[in-house]
């Protein structure tokens, strides 16, 4: 962002941020924890949401005296609002979005409107994938090495909620394309882009260059005080990411042989160097807690930021090694009679189950399929022709991975119940196998969300 435009968003940001009339649209954990804030900062707040508010919600709502409406809105009422903070679930071309804008309300996203109120050093966490891994993992790195350092955004607590609460000197912040899209001012000391690939594009017409514009939002206030950490190796981020774009000093990782990156690999051994630095920070691969290539460049990422956050080396080390990942990310759940089962329900996207397939080092069982967003499933058919022995579909419509893998393998099963589907692979495996679910699919055709289905997958194979 231009300087000239950096003082005009400053400058809108301190009329905004002492009061008026708030409105907030949803009301999950973001745009509550939104209210919780603009309440205590002198704002007169109104709650709404076009369906129902989740009982604990309510609760908490009430209990504040913070208004609300549920099942509809109050359109007048809202566009008479001096500010609107919208869930990052409620696409920009809602009509009563539009209608605020083209009204001249600011509508942001409940990560900016926190940032106004929070003095603290953030650490701000994006990417098409890896995102919650990497935030847990250097949330994990700095809490190990003595730092008071809290996690939230996208995973857990809502940011405004948790600056409305307590105060940290650090907050490690997962912020998603939809939350970036709201922002105006929010800068993160560091930011990281673990990878951008094709993902949630109907949100932004099918169209991949509006979706790496959002992802590239997370550096767009940093100054050259501030740090980029990024996967080089990913083609769009290392044709996206040059120093004539950005402001902020670029930090790549690689996992080829390159002492000149910040981050890269040297036979088996992670290495991580700042510049100000004589020595790398040096870290055997096998002594890592996570498995696979991509989290080598989690764990590149998370060291890094806490090597710039001044975390030792060897708490760094002890830390990485201890570390227990995010559920539902390739979480081990049991192995029975020689077979392990493995739940990946967070991989909600080809990218991801090409890293989880990828991953695998016995012959593997797949579980696959859910709401198809439009995915293309080539680049899995090298790794389900090389790893995987069966393939299970679990979703209301699996025409789409039928077709793509038919031919693939010897044998493809239909299921309709996570129940049915852990059956079928505790028949199909054999001593020595993996169990995957990794359903490169979204999970709302026949789960809650995909912590629902990790969940039924877990309560499946412990009732084996």
């Amino acid at each position: 962002m231009a300087t000239g435009a950096k003082r005009d968003t400053a400058r809108q940001v301190a009329v905004l941020r002492q009061g008026g009339r708030l409105a907030v649209l949803g009301a999950g954990e973001s745009g509550v924890g939104a209210a919780l804030l603009g309440k205590q900062k002198g704002f007169e707040v109104f709650v709404s949401d076009n369906g129902p508010i989740a009982e604990k919600y309510r609760d908490v709502l009430n209990q504040t005296g913070i208004l609300w409406e549920e099942g509809g809105h109050s359109e007048s009422r809202i566009l008479d609002s001096d500010l609107c903070v919208k869930s990052p679930g409620i696409p920009d071309t809602a009509p009563l979005v539009e209608q605020l804008v083209a009204r001249g309300v600011p509508v942001i996203s409940e990560i900016e409107f926190a940032s106004w109120y929070c003095q603290a050093t953030l650490v701000a966490i994006t990417g098409s994938n890896g995102k919650t891994t990497t935030a847990m993992l250097t949330h994990h790195l700095l809490r190990q090495g003595g730092m008071d350092a809290a996690l939230a955004g996208n995973i857990g607590d809502s940011f405004a909620a948790m600056v409305a609460r307590e105060s940290h000197p650090c907050y490690v912040l997962e912020v998603s394309s939809f939350q970036l899209d709201g922002i105006l001012g929010f800068r993160p000391h560091i930011a990281v882009i673990t990878n951008i690939t094709p993902d949630h594009l109907d949100r932004y017409e099918y169209r991949m260059d509006r979706y790496i514009a959002s992802k590239k939002r997370i550096a767009e206030n940093q100054g050259p005080s501030d740090f980029l950490v990024f996967d080089r190796d990913d083609p769009v981020l290392a044709r996206e990411i040059n120093p004539e774009a950005f402001a902020a000093n670029l930090l790549p990782l690689t996992l080829e042989e390159d002492p000149g990156a910040a981050g890269w690999l040297k036979g088996n051994d992670i290495n991580i160097q700042l510049e100000k630095e004589n020595t790398p920070l040096t870290m055997s691969n096998d002594t890592l807690a996570l498995e696979g290539r991509h989290n080598m460049k989690n764990t590149m990422a998370a060291a890094t930021v806490a090597r710039l956050l001044g975390i030792r080396k060897e708490s760094i080390r002890e830390s990485v090694a201890n570390f227990q990942g995010a559920p539902h990310r390739l979480e081990r759940v049991l192995k029975i009679h020689h077979v392990q089962y493995i739940n990946d329900s967070k991989a909600t996207n080809v990218n991801a189950t090409f890293y989880a397939l990828d991953s695998m080092t016995a012959p593997t069982v797949w579980i696959v399929g859910g709401v198809d967003k439009g995915n293309d499933y080539k680049p899995l058919m090298p790794l389900v022709r090389e790893k995987v022995k069966a393939i299970i579909c679990l979703g209301a419509d699996n025409s789409r991975i039928v077709e793509a893998f038919g031919n693939a393998v010897d044998l493809l099963v239909e299921t309709y119940a996570m129940s049915e589907a852990v059956k079928v692979a505790y028949k199909i495996a054999e001593r020595g196998d993996n169990v995957l679910l990794s359903p490169a699919c979204a999970s709302f055709d026949l789960f809650k969300n995909y912590e629902d289905r990790g969940d039924q997958f877990k309560d499946a194979v412990k009732a084996l």
